[in-house]
């Protein structure tokens, strides 16, 4: 069996609360709004109401990460890429791709300094920038490391994408590997469009910012880890049009059913006695267990939580990871982990059901068991 450990993530360069990203949501897409020929007060003021009425509030996530600074300030000359005077969307999907690739190039860089070692398999996981040659490809080019390490990249999975990489690391180190490590970029920042206005756009710009963490697998881990017992994934049948994350001139556009916390609510329970089925474990064991559950969004987890029966311990440390950095795609459960693994009121022996969502609709999980040292 696998285990993961050495967590390390990184937190982006600038940060907001969130009730100055909603101020600026709502400002720029008065100014998107305004380059069209609108966006007068009453188109302002119906905006704002509606974005506080279906979005995030601050008691769910208080604050968020970006790599730009772009949602500092209002002044629309000045931006990087939210240039509204310019174009109602912003720039386009080049200029923002060229944004990811010199900020993750250099977080490549932060994670491998001069001292380090060469991974057997490097796997790079995310849904936010794709980009050949990548930063993990020039950093193994720059240590000449390319005899030592494979990279594979692990891309558009969404918010379920660790346990993907998770996979390929286990068949990695069942190969022979010694050890394969897994680094998350999300950079959701760079794909909001303040052009466009509907209710479902409103919610993720409520919900998502920008993450970054790397942690290492294999078969022979230090004291402190998380050992693997199960990784499984599933579709949910009839949830196919429910998400969907697709490439647009602007950037990737992402669309979000209403329905999707209900349909993971029926399904929970029949995809948590299969993963505990390949586990080995009775599914009573779940009730002393802790969820790490993916945030997508509050309702999500709470709606787990009440199909589940779970107490509010239970779930904590992903409500304080939403909490903190809002929802960063494929990092956040890697943040989860992290933050579980550091916890000293978190015993070894401790279960860990972990859950994520992505389109498919797609449910993927992991049953691991915490050891300290």
């Amino acid at each position: 069996m696998i285990s993961l450990y050495r967590f390390h993530s990184i937190r982006p360069p600038y940060e907001t609360k969130q009730e100055e990203t909603f101020d600026w949501f709502v400002e720029a897409h008065a100014a998107s709004e305004k380059t069209k020929g609108g966006g007068d007060d009453s188109f302002r003021s119906a905006l704002k109401e509606r974005l506080w009425k279906v979005g995030a509030k601050s008691d769910c996530i208080a604050k968020r990460g970006h790599i730009l600074p772009d949602f500092l300030h209002k002044d629309w000359e000045r931006m990087e890429i939210y240039r509204l005077l310019e174009s109602p969307s912003g720039l386009g999907l080049s200029e923002r791709m060229e944004r990811f690739r010199a900020f993750v190039d250099g977080l490549f860089d932060s994670y491998y300094p001069e001292e380090a070692e060469a991974p057997d398999d490097l796997i790079h996981v995310s849904c936010t920038g794709y980009l050949s040659p990548s930063g993990a490809q020039k950093l193994v080019s720059k240590k000449q490391w390319g005899r030592v390490t494979a990279v594979t990249h692990a891309y558009h999975m969404g918010c379920y994408g660790a346990f993907p990489a998770i996979r390929m690391a286990a068949g990695f180190l069942a190969c022979g590997k010694r050890t394969a490590d897994i680094v998350h970029t999300e950079v959701c920042s760079l794909h909001s469009n303040p052009a466009l206005h509907d209710s479902g756009q409103l919610v993720s710009q409520s919900l998502f910012a920008d993450g970054f963490i790397k942690y290492t697998a294999s078969l022979n881990p230090p004291l402190s880890h998380f050992r693997v017992l199960s990784v499984h994934e599933e579709i949910i049948p009839g949830s196919i049009e429910s998400m969907a994350w697709d490439l647009s001139s602007w950037g990737n556009s992402i669309s979000l059913s209403k329905e999707i916390p209900v349909l993971i609510s029926r399904a929970i329970e029949a995809y948590l006695k299969t993963l505990c089925e390949r586990a080995g474990l009775p599914a009573a064991r779940f009730s002393s267990a802790l969820f790490a559950i993916h945030p997508g969004g509050p309702k999500i987890v709470r709606q787990i939580q009440e199909r589940l029966g779970l107490a509010e311990a239970q779930i904590s440390h992903s409500l304080a990871v939403l909490k903190e950095c809002g929802n960063m795609s494929s990092a956040t459960l890697p943040h989860v982990w992290e933050a579980l693994l550091l916890d000293p009121a978190v015993p070894a022996n401790t279960l860990i059901v972990s859950l994520a969502f992505g389109p498919g609709l797609t449910i993927a999980g992991s049953i691991m068991v915490k050891s300290c040292g």
